[in-house]
């Protein structure tokens, strides 16, 4: 289809011909995945879960764990700062309230292809960046083109399906795409940042260090400390504070970002008035650890605060680049090891949910049987997928919590045996005769007394498990590398899959090492389940498509399923507020405040260094 800008140079009778076209084509101030009308219209004051009337001010210090060394999350090298986002604004932002819809930030007005085509989206003549320059179209089209060149290699898939970005004037971006069928790419690239191409001219994108990027966002950086301490601050004239979609936003004069090695040190601290709030993820910490004056007065506060979010999946990570778990049999086996339902009582004090869906929490997750419309995706790769897929509804392993799982010792070593493993001399050897050895990668302390119990599962089958703890940036050095036999870790979902999907199981971005596919999965079948997801023409199928595709990963045994909860724990002291309101889909941090007339628990320290033994666990 030829674009609408050439539609308006034809004469008289073509034009009247494209009227309807030019229509379904206009300028919006808001997307949705399918062209629904989104909650808040054009002429809204502020969204729903705001305070629009929050006071300004104060310092709101929060934790962060490990360390870091770099002001640069653009490229694959070295560790960002927390909350280093903040100081970047995106073409588009989405709201907290919806499953996918985003409102013009960067761009006011964005316009869509009748046939997804292509997406323009028309700059704010307003928007600026931080030194007082201002936000043009070049600066889009340079950093599209940048990222995908220079930036991490994710970028590469994630935008691959645009075919060239235009600056056809200087308040005006085209992004032609190659492809038709992709309907989540407008919104993907209205969460593209806008980098100044004007500061980067005389400088190396590729480099991961500590000067002080150019933002343009509702905060700076003005104080880093490597490794040990970030501090940024509330641009006071932010050229885009009174937008609709900012009103309540962005209420801290400051914010600060303290690390710890230690999650046990960074909670002491928390309980001590060190910093403001936590995301608790530990419950063996919610249910006991803070039983202390401050909670029991009302200073210190505990709330659970509703997650609308798939909550995705967790768990115990197979790397199949390991000869070791290329058979589906091993993997099951040692998936038989995991004892959840001890796990849980004994030291998650029955807190949590055994997570049994990839899309769990949602509507996506596959249950039961397979519908007809999830038989006529999965038929066509009959013979290429696990069987118990179209005829089983996966479920996990149960037990007795007692600790005694001889029934599934059993289950496993039948399972062993059949992949041509025995035991020799009380140890279990492989198909080669070498004696099977395990290396578990973890960053955090805390995750170690999880897997303790699992480690001695497998050694009542011969199977030696060695718990490996390194620093976060040798671990992240060596999940990049993919130099690990299993991790812990999660594939979080949207209430819209989509793109992202490839990232996680597709055969291309196994070898990337900016990618998630952690697992190593390279099956043309999955593949092909990926594509289809993200070609979705309807809400009910990309459901149809989401569940086809958890059904294939449940059965394949990628991952031993870990835990889940479907609230956020947080803790904070009283003279922190936030809106009666949540957000459905976030906790929505920014738009809480400093509330003017409760003094703080204790003022401002400096950081701790980061050499103390300090913050971590997942659970």
């Amino acid at each position: 289809m030829m674009p609408t800008h050439s539609l308006r140079r034809l004469a008289g009778s073509l034009l009247l011909a494209c009227l309807s076209v030019t229509a379904m084509a206009a300028p919006q101030h808001a997307l949705t995945l399918y062209d629904e009308p989104p909650k808040y219209p054009a002429s809204f004051k502020h969204f729903d879960f705001v305070n629009p009337d929050a006071p300004k001010g104060g310092t709101f210090r929060q934790s962060s764990f490990g360390g870091f060394d770099s002001l640069n999350p653009f490229i694959n090298k070295g560790v960002p700062a927390e909350n280093i986002g903040s100081i970047y604004d995106t073409l588009m932002r989405q709201s907290l309230d919806e499953p996918f819809t985003e409102y013009g930030l960067v761009a006011g007005k964005i316009e869509k292809a009748p046939d997804n085509s292509w997406v323009r989206f028309y700059l704010r003549p307003e928007a600026r960046f931080h030194d007082g320059q201002p936000m043009r179209a070049d600066d889009v089209v340079w950093t599209f083109n940048t990222l995908v060149s220079k930036g991490a290699p994710l970028y590469r898939v994630y935008y691959g399906d645009v075919a060239e970005a235009v600056a056809e004037n200087p308040l005006t971006v085209l992004f032609k795409f190659k492809h038709k069928n992709n309907r989540e790419l407008p919104l993907i690239l209205g969460q593209l940042p806008v980098l100044p191409k004007h500061w980067y001219a005389e400088r190396d994108f590729t480099r991961g260090n500590l000067e002080i990027p150019l933002g343009s966002g509702p905060y700076k950086i003005a104080q880093v400390k490597a490794g040990r301490s970030v501090r940024y601050e509330r641009v006071k004239d932010y050229w885009a504070k009174d937008l609709p979609i900012n009103r309540g936003f962005y209420n801290f004069d400051a914010m600060t970002f303290d690390y710890y090695r230690d999650n046990t040190v960074a909670l002491e601290a928390l309980k001590a008035g060190q910093f403001d709030y936590m995301l608790e993820m530990t419950a063996k910490n919610w249910a006991t650890a803070y039983n202390v004056p401050a909670v029991r007065e009302g200073r210190l506060i505990k709330e659970e605060l509703l997650n609308g979010n798939p909550v995705g999946m967790q768990g115990f990570v197979f790397n199949l680049r390991r000869p070791v778990f290329q058979d589906i049999r091993v993997r099951q086996a040692l998936s038989l090891m995991l004892d959840y339902e001890w796990t849980n009582k004994q030291l998650f004090n029955g807190a949590y949910t055994r997570t049994g869906s990839y899309f769990e929490n949602s509507e996506m997750a596959a249950k039961g049987l397979p519908s007809p419309a999830e038989l006529k995706i999965l038929e066509p790769l009959r013979g290429k997928i696990p069987e118990q897929a179209f005829s089983e509804a996966f479920h996990n392993p149960v037990t007795d919590g007692s600790g005694m799982i001889r029934e599934q010792q059993r289950k496993a070593y039948k399972l062993l045996q059949d992949a041509g493993w025995k035991i020799v001399n009380d140890k279990m050897v492989d198909t080669q005769g070498k004696p099977v050895s395990i290396e578990f990668l973890v960053a955090q302390t805390e995750f170690e007394r999880v897997l303790l119990p699992f480690k001695r599962n497998l050694a009542d089958l011969g199977i030696e498990l060695s718990i490996r703890r390194v620093e976060v940036p040798q671990y992240i050095n060596r999940l990049r590398s993919r130099d690990f036999d299993m991790i812990v870790s999660g594939f979080p979902q949207s209430s819209s899959p989509g793109n992202e999907q490839r990232e996680f199981w597709s055969s291309g971005a196994a070898d990337n090492p900016g990618s998630r596919n952690f697992i190593g999965l390279r099956d043309p079948a999955i593949d092909q389940l990926v594509e289809a997801l993200i070609n979705a023409d309807s809400r009910q199928s990309l459901i149809d498509h989401a569940r086809a595709l958890d059904r294939v990963l449940l059965w394949g045994y990628y991952v031993i399923p870990n835990w889940h909860i479907k609230t956020w724990r947080v803790a904070y002291w009283n003279h922190i507020g936030h809106p009666k309101v949540s957000p459905k889909y976030d906790v929505g941090i920014d738009t809480w405040w400093i509330k003017p007339d409760v003094t703080p628990a204790v003022t401002a320290q400096p950081a701790q260094p980061a050499d103390a033994e300090q913050p971590g666990e997942a659970n």
